[in-house]
């Protein structure tokens, strides 16, 4: 018995050596080590608090934005309106994406497999004589295939082949076929042209309404994921639907795909497309980093109306503009920003509709455009009281039931109040426009007093 507990002892003894917690203190479960890392594109805005509001008088009697001091957090914020190429990279990653599942699709249908070559090149990477696939895909598809509405959600699709797009060279007969459905039909084209059959172009995802299962203490976690289904591809009429008897087919026929437009802002994208943007960002920038084997980063979307006019006002206290004011013109007599002077003479600042995302000085904090330009979605629901019962920390009204979303910052179509940074203005969740874009922010993880971004 005695040798029975000096093996213990001893055993005991040998694994309190080589434990690495330390001899049993709270040291704390290991982590991967985390470095910020600021987004391309974006700048930091440093946390604080400020004056939210109108400082000087409220010239259009709204009374809708009374003034009240309020704190944010720091956050990464793009340093432009997001442009025509960075969505377009959105619409063509969805409509990839789309076509691979459709070849997928078919190759399953036909039972074709890579070995068979043509359709086959495109089958599911999941196949049971896949000897690629890991056990944890193989659980997947054995326990999850087929069930929910959409029988393929567990299934891998084949993204290491190269789509083909000449007519000429398409594989066999199924691959054409798929090909096919993805374009207007024949009736629908001219000039010899076919299009994309651009309604095809959806993007799905779910979010959880932290909100209301906060407040439903106990209920089921499925009740408040939500799935939404998005058309990414921006409404390109609305050159034509926004101004009645103008001329403005060319914006309407080359403002969104010709590449002299690449640097442009996007517009003709509704509040949803916006936000559906910005989980498609998440993701895009997320599975980088688990091939990397990194730590995700933290979700891309639409800033709230606090944070928003706390950037645009770059640091300066009581302003008017982005630039302090109250003029919009600089000591040089140039106007510094894109919008309507001057009653109505849309020239006079050197554009008629919009200009480059980067144009114009940038404010204290490097953000572009923040006042003119396009107005800009954020992700607050309007209310003309809401300055009364929101918080004071990190302030924002979210109401799924209220279709009417905050706008800020005015536009290239707009008089010189809407470019006021205090100035609020709404449209219809639902609703494209040709003035109305977006720029995407991001949480900065982190202690609020450092704000150093080392790359990772």
């Amino acid at each position: 018995m005695k040798k029975f507990l000096s093996l213990i002892a001893v055993a005991t003894l040998l694994m309190s050596c080589g434990s690495s917690d330390k001899r049993g203190q709270l040291v704390g479960a290991p982590g991967k080590k985390w470095y910020p890392e600021k987004p391309y594109g974006m700048t930091i805005v440093p946390g604080g608090s400020f004056i939210m509001g109108k400082a000087d008088e409220d010239i259009a009697g709204l009374q809708n934005a009374p003034t009240k001091t309020v704190t944010v957090n720091s956050f990464y914020m793009d340093e432009t309106e997001i442009t025509n190429s960075e969505y377009r990279q959105f619409v063509n990653w969805v409509r990839d994406s789309t076509i691979r599942l459709r070849l997928a699709i078919m190759a399953d249908d036909q039972g074709a497999t890579p070995g068979d070559g043509g359709i086959g090149e495109y089958a599911f990477q999941d196949q049971e004589d896949d000897e690629n696939i890991t056990p944890y895909e193989q659980y997947m598809l054995d326990n999850y295939s087929g069930m929910g509405d959409d029988p393929y959600a567990s299934r891998k699709i084949n993204k290491e082949r190269d789509l083909i797009w000449e007519t000429s060279e398409y594989p066999d007969e199924f691959y054409t076929e798929v090909m096919d459905s993805m374009y207007l039909s024949v009736e629908e084209s001219y000039n010899g042209q076919r299009t994309w059959d651009v309604d095809k172009f959806k993007f799905q995802y779910t979010w959880m309404d932290i909100g209301k299962a906060a407040k439903n203490k106990g209920a089921k976690r499925s009740d408040y994921i939500v799935r939404e289904e998005v058309k990414v591809y921006p409404d390109t009429t609305v050159w034509i639907r926004d101004f009645n008897y103008s001329y403005n087919e060319p914006m309407h026929n080359d403002y969104f795909w010709h590449a002299a437009y690449d640097d442009y802002p996007v517009v003709g994208v509704t509040w949803k497309q916006a936000r559906a943007f910005c989980e498609w960002r998440t993701l895009n920038h997320n599975t980088y980093r688990k091939e990397k084997g990194k730590h995700n980063v933290n979700k891309y979307r639409l800033p709230t109306e606090a944070e928003w006019e706390y950037a645009a006002r770059g640091g300066l206290e009581a302003a008017t503009f982005p630039w302090g004011g109250p003029y919009t013109k600089d000591d040089r007599g140039c106007f510094r920003a894109n919008f309507k002077p001057l009653r109505g003479d849309y020239a006079a600042d050197e554009s008629l509709y919009t200009v480059e995302a980067k144009s114009y000085e940038p404010n204290d904090y490097d953000l572009y455009n923040m006042s003119g330009n396009v107005a800009e979605w954020v992700h607050s629901s309007y209310d003309p009281a809401s300055y009364e019962y929101s918080s004071s920390i990190n302030p924002n009204v979210t109401d799924d039931t209220n279709m009417k979303k905050v706008v800020r910052g005015g536009s290239w179509k707009d008089i010189a109040y809407f470019l006021q940074v205090s100035t609020r203005d709404y449209e219809y969740a639902d609703s494209a426009r040709s003035y109305i874009g977006f720029r995407t922010v991001q949480d900065y993880l982190g202690r609020q007093g450092d704000l150093s971004a080392t790359p990772n």
